[in-house]
């Protein structure tokens, strides 16, 4: 079996939510937007494929980088793949991203799935069959009825809790170009408005998007600490090693995680842990560049005896996290009042991360990375 094809297909769906002049998600009336579809098809029509941003599956960036190493290559060595990709990365002038590495990976590992009959999490180890997945909030906004307020937050908290089933929950506070923001004692007002909601037994982290200097970050650990919360992550920027050092020897009783976002895979993990920089470790496979990667994250984090958190929703995240037994929880979201995350896109029949009334995503015996795609849809409306 020789890897024959690949293609990146654009398509036009509707979405109810917007980005921010900062990026960041909130909800907005339906438009248009568009997403890709990597696909890598094999000479015995065996097909991988994963939905990914249009800017991850460029055809220049696919003609360039990607063809030359996956054409005529055998789709079930991953690791050989992933390696020759990785070492294009120097040269390609940064267009060949962590992001492009990711949906290159994501696509063969679920072609890898559907070949031998098995769901991927199964193939990378297959510890858990379900987890219980916590609610991660967008970041909050200025919506009447949304997540304006501090008392926002807490009632959307005590729904998730009471009403969704979720067993923790994740607050992202106010970011720019909300006016004030961002602001540690906003962000301590949410974070305290969400612990009275819910009581003291659900865990609770914060994710602040690393806008705060050494003395504003200790000063919100310090409060969240009173709070009972179970982590912090991305407070600071974290290019900056020692800061990170330097915070999680003063936080005794908060966890610091990391790093979430900061380049160099799995090496730099490595050297956040053996640093002391942090007390869990952050991975996610489109941060650090798919799943094998990701799973040598996990694999270090076991080595030092610390866990380590998924970052992001998705098929491949879940297929990581089923697959390793230093975790804690999968990240579901982002979730706001004004959307109903059960909804399926108009490209899925179905979400990936189904959820139970007891707050547990199950993972699916299906082959691959268990997507469950409306192809006709997508095929109907390419761009």
């Amino acid at each position: 079996m020789k890897i024959e094809r690949v293609e990146g297909k654009v398509f036009a769906h509707t979405t109810n939510q917007v980005a921010d002049t900062d990026g960041h998600a909130h909800p907005g009336p339906e438009q248009q937007t568009r997403s890709a579809l990597l696909v890598i098809t094999c000479d015995d029509g065996t097909t991988g494929q994963v939905i990914a941003r249009p800017g991850d599956v460029e055809e220049p960036l696919l003609d360039k980088f990607v063809r030359p190493v996956l054409l005529g290559s055998d789709p079930m060595r991953p690791e050989h793949i992933w390696q020759a990709l990785y070492k294009w990365q120097r040269g390609s002038g940064m267009k060949l991203t962590d992001r492009v590495l990711c949906a290159v990976d994501l696509a063969l590992w679920d072609l890898i799935g559907k070949a031998t009959g098995q769901p991927v999490w199964k193939l990378l180890g297959g510890y858990h069959d379900k987890i219980l997945a916590y609610g991660s909030t967008m970041c909050g906004d200025d919506l009447e009825g949304g997540l304006a307020t501090p008392d926002d937050y807490g009632r959307f908290a005590e729904w998730m809790v009471r009403d969704r089933g979720y067993q923790a929950i994740k607050l992202h506070g106010w970011m720019p170009p909300i006016p004030g923001a961002p602001s540690v004692k906003k962000d301590y007002a949410a974070c305290a408005a969400v612990r009275e909601a819910v009581g003291p037994d659900i865990p609770l982290m914060l994710d602040p998007n690393h806008w705060y200097s050494r003395a504003d970050s200790l000063w919100l650990c310090q409060r969240l600490e009173e709070l009972g919360f179970l982590w912090i992550e991305e407070m600071m920027e974290e290019a900056s090693l020692s800061s990170y050092q330097w915070l999680n020897a003063r936080t005794p009783r908060l966890n610091i995680l990391g790093p979430e976002t900061m380049a160099g895979k799995h090496w730099t993990r490595a050297e956040w842990a053996a640093s002391g920089a942090c007390d869990m470790l952050r991975t996610g496979v489109w941060d650090v560049g798919g799943i094998s990667p990701a799973l040598k994250t996990a694999k270090l984090a076991e080595g030092f005896h610390m866990s380590c958190e998924v970052h992001g929703t998705g098929a491949g995240n879940m297929a990581v996290v089923a697959a390793i037994p230093n975790t804690t929880f999968y990240e579901r979201g982002l979730l706001h009042p004004f959307i109903d995350y059960d909804v399926p896109k108009a490209y899925q029949n179905r979400i990936d991360d189904e959820m139970d009334s007891a707050g547990y995503v199950h993972f699916r015996d299906e082959p691959g990375l268990g997507q469950d795609l409306n192809l006709d849809y997508i095929e109907a409306n390419l761009v």
